[in-house]
């Protein structure tokens, strides 16, 4: 009945859609329940972008684009129903913002041969595109960001964490749970203690180990959280008075609606991102002409320029420049899940081609091939100026440890191939 209820939803809006909108990217979002007001600005970036295509340049190849939303709220049940009830309408690609969806759509779309776009999220091991053929993960990845922030520790620190201890927060889910052997690598290639404390979603409830970290008393402490467990666990640090500088959270812990509703106990706490911050990018002038003022932005453009927005606005960037590159390998305007595929794998985002676009310096390169579908992984840090009301970036891009995170990859990837019968490729 779920299903039979999923497709009549979609049929509405796909019958609403323009007629001439021949490319088809889904757009399975949420917009309900306790990670609503994050999958929300998520979605609507993503929806606008697309819009700004079909507005200024007519679309992609002269092919308008259509993003047909269908609500999971967040629910791996809901989110393989909504993959099941749009995949038979010409969808393209799929980006569910979850990754405990994508753990369950990686062998359906190897199935049915179509492509899974998840950046910085989703499982980290897809990089390895000899086993993973249908699964996009750039420009990063989770062990990307447990790299990148241990660095920035290592920085911050004269080059040794030897003795320290970290404490990490974690979402109690197969997301939350990502991080955590790449963070042990760590702590024994560099000498810490890793202290681990699941949060039970949705995380509302954090007293237990807040009032451990201030028993411990970590040196820093990361977090893997997500939706209200972020601005829970911030409000609690806050009022432990742990030192914001020495908390950093991943890329979905890095948003306003996680720091805003501390008011100002949250300035100074961090978060890793794999892109810009802020509006001061040609696009969003772009986005105000041709989308925003003549009222064509996915519920009004209330959250144009948010961290969440962007991020959704450069997934839908990166699914673009694929699709643009399948039709020039592929010879044809008209490409099929397949042949975008094939777009990905030769995808090469430049630079030049960022600023092009009237995105410079908002990402790093993205580069793919048949054995590389994470890119390079590099990320940044960002810091929350609370009297400002901002995100500021404090570093610049940097290169994950290569060393400790692709053995890993190999090791868990491997493990899948021969779990699922697959015979790596390339």
């Amino acid at each position: 009945m779920k299903l039979k209820l999923a497709t009549v939803a979609l049929g509405a809006v796909m019958a609403a859609a323009p007629a001439m909108a021949d490319l088809v990217v889904p757009n399975l979002s949420y917009r309900t329940g306790p990670y609503g007001a994050n999958g929300t600005q998520y979605a609507d970036g993503f929806n606008d972008y697309f819009t700004l295509l079909n507005e200024r340049d007519g679309g992609i190849g002269g092919e308008k684009i259509r993003t047909p939303e269908c609500e999971t709220a967040y629910n791996t049940e809901k989110g393989v129903e909504c993959y099941e009830a749009t995949k038979g309408s010409g969808a393209l690609v799929y980006n569910p913002l979850s990754t405990g969806i994508t753990y369950q759509l990686i062998p359906k779309v190897a199935a049915d041969k179509i492509p899974l776009y998840t950046p910085g999220y989703g499982r980290t091991s897809a990089k390895n595109g000899k086993v993973f053929e249908w699964v996009f993960n750039a420009p990063a990845n989770y062990w990307d960001g447990a790299s990148v922030a241990i660095k920035y520790l290592l920085d911050q620190n004269g080059g040794s964490l030897e003795g320290k201890k970290i404490a990490l927060v974690y979402h109690n889910s197969a997301y939350g749970k990502e991080p955590i052997r790449t963070l042990q690598e760590l702590g024994k290639k560099h000498g810490f203690t890793l202290t681990e404390l699941p949060v039970d979603p949705p995380g509302q409830e954090q007293k237990s180990q807040w009032l451990q970290i201030r028993r411990d008393k970590p040196d820093y402490v990361l977090m893997w959280g997500w939706g209200v467990m972020n601005q829970t666990a911030i409000q609690e640090a806050a009022n432990i008075r742990f030192p914001m500088e020495n908390f950093i959270g991943t890329y979905w812990s890095g948003s306003e609606v996680d720091v805003k509703p501390v008011g100002a106990g949250a300035n100074g706490y961090k978060a890793l991102t794999f892109h810009g911050v802020g509006m001061d990018y040609p696009i969003y002038e772009d986005m105000k002409k041709h989308v925003i003022d003549p009222g064509k932005a996915s519920q009004g453009g209330q959250f144009v320029g948010s961290v969440l927005y962007s991020r959704g606005m450069y997934a839908g960037v990166v699914i673009a420049e694929a699709i643009k590159k399948a039709q020039e390998l592929a010879g044809t305007s008209q490409i099929t899940a397949a042949q975008l595929r094939d777009g990905f794998e030769a995808l090469d985002i430049t630079p030049e081609r960022l600023a092009e676009l009237g995105l410079p310096d908002f990402g790093p390169e993205i580069k793919m091939s048949c054995d590389n579908h994470g890119g390079s992984g590099m990320a940044r840090l960002q810091q929350w100026d609370a009297s400002a009301g901002k995100w500021t970036l404090i570093t610049d891009f940097t290169q994950p440890d290569q060393d400790v995170l692709d053995p890993l990859i190999l090791e868990d990837s491997e493990a899948y191939a021969k779990e699922a019968g697959i015979s790596p490729r390339c």
